[in-house]
């Protein structure tokens, strides 16, 4: 046994959170694209046969109340809400994630203008995911303002009397580099103007805060690091103090203070509920309550401290095992600005990940030369990290 295989076992035999990875259908394969799609949560299949079979199946309509289907927005909501650092009564979950980025734009930008109306300047990162950049666009369009693109270090400067919304992710999707929500968030303030935070890639891999450091919106997705399922709903937070005044641009029914009034005037509801548009996906949903069990007893404290060690021991052992010049990491070395993903730069990326899968080391390819690897702590462990290392370097050799 090499040493970094015997510190990898020592490492897991001393890991608070190994034992959280009997709560999945996990295989053989070292799994490490938690941060496109997380594994399976055990307790999914049944909830979601129950759903079918018995709620669906033969309870049917009542399954809105008898289920607990109505309340699900809300109820899950509060159940995701302690992972992002937000108290209860503040998120909903619903529709897809570029939806509730364009309610959550929008809806800043009129926050926004609803105090200055000479606000008309959208600043949005430059190095966003690309649809967070086409909603933005869009946003801009709809509400007559001029969109500014800028990386998040420029932001501070970029902003003035003009700025009416920013957009922000908290971790960047290629290089995995965390950025400082708590002094971006608070130069935004100063500026006077509201921030949106796209918490995709780090809701359930690390601590957010969102009600700590005073965020205004936020959406994120669920089936990555909180394995909700493929195209599981998304979320969206409104701060509290702001719920009465958020004027969402996609109001429906499900919205509406009385529902099942069926009245041509539009009033919004209370609360997180005005988040709400049509009908949620109920499967899918109740399908993602399922999943977010696994989080029982675990705190996100926990999850950090071991997604850190997990990516510095990967570091580690692609440094040992890995041809010196061969790869090039780009995920920044501080834990303060690493979320939970290594990102290697390989002139030859997309092979090279192809034949790591076929090996059982399943990463992703991201255009045109990056190696992406996700480390999701609650089934992710040390040895799997030194197998997919030393996997790489026979691959690279």
């Amino acid at each position: 046994m090499s040493e970094l295989a015997a510190k990898a076992e020592k490492l897991d035999g001393a890991d608070e959170l190994a034992a959280k990875r009997d709560g999945f259908v996990l295989d053989e394969v070292v799994y490490l694209d938690g941060n496109s799609l997380g594994a399976l949560p055990a307790a999914v299949p049944g909830r979601v046969e129950d759903v079918v079979r018995r709620q669906w199946g033969e309870l049917r309509i009542r399954s809105w109340t008898e289920g607990g289907w109505w309340t699900a927005p809300e109820r899950i909501g509060d159940r995701i809400a302690p992972l992002v650092g937000a108290a209860a009564g503040q998120i909903v979950v619903g529709d897809s994630t570029s939806v509730n980025l364009f309610k959550a734009l929008v809806g800043a930008v009129r926050l926004a203008r609803a105090a200055d109306a000479g606000r008309d300047e959208i600043v949005v990162d430059a190095t966003t995911f690309p649809t967070d950049g086409y909603i933005a666009g869009s946003a801009a369009r709809m509400t007559g303002c001029t969109l500014r693109p800028v990386t998040p270090s420029e932001v501070p400067a970029a902003l003035g009397d003009r700025t009416a919304a920013v957009l922000l992710n908290h971790v960047d999707y290629r290089t995995g580099r965390l950025h400082d929500l708590p002094s971006l968030t608070a130069a935004v303030h100063a500026a006077g103007a509201p921030v949106v935070w796209d918490l995709c890639h780090s809701a359930g891999a690390l601590p957010v805060g969102l009600d700590e450091h005073g965020v205004d919106l936020a959406v994120g997705c669920t089936y990555k690091y909180l394995n909700g399922g493929p195209g599981s709903p998304a979320f969206l937070y409104v701060r509290a103090d702001l719920q009465d005044r958020f004027d969402s641009p996609l109001p429906g029914w499900n919205s509406h203070a009385e529902p099942f009034g069926m009245r041509p005037e539009y009033e919004p509801a209370a609360g997180a509920v005005r988040g709400r548009v049509g009908t949620p996906d109920i499967l899918s949903m109740l399908a993602l309550e399922a999943a977010l069990e696994v989080w029982e007893g675990v705190t996100v404290d926990a999850v950090r401290t071991k997604s850190l060690a997990l990516t510095d021991f990967f570091l580690e052992c692609v440094e040992e095992y890995v041809p010196a010049g061969r790869v090039a990491c780009v995920t920044p070395r501080a834990h303060a600005e690493r979320g939970s993903q290594v990102a290697l730069r390989c002139p030859d990326a997309g092979d090279v990940m192809g034949r790591l899968i076929e090996r059982g080391v399943v990463g992703d390819f991201r255009h045109p030369d990056v190696l992406r690897f996700g480390f999701t702590p609650l089934y992710v462990g040390f040895a799997d990290v030194e197998r997919a290392a030393r996997v790489l370097a026979e691959v690279l050799a």
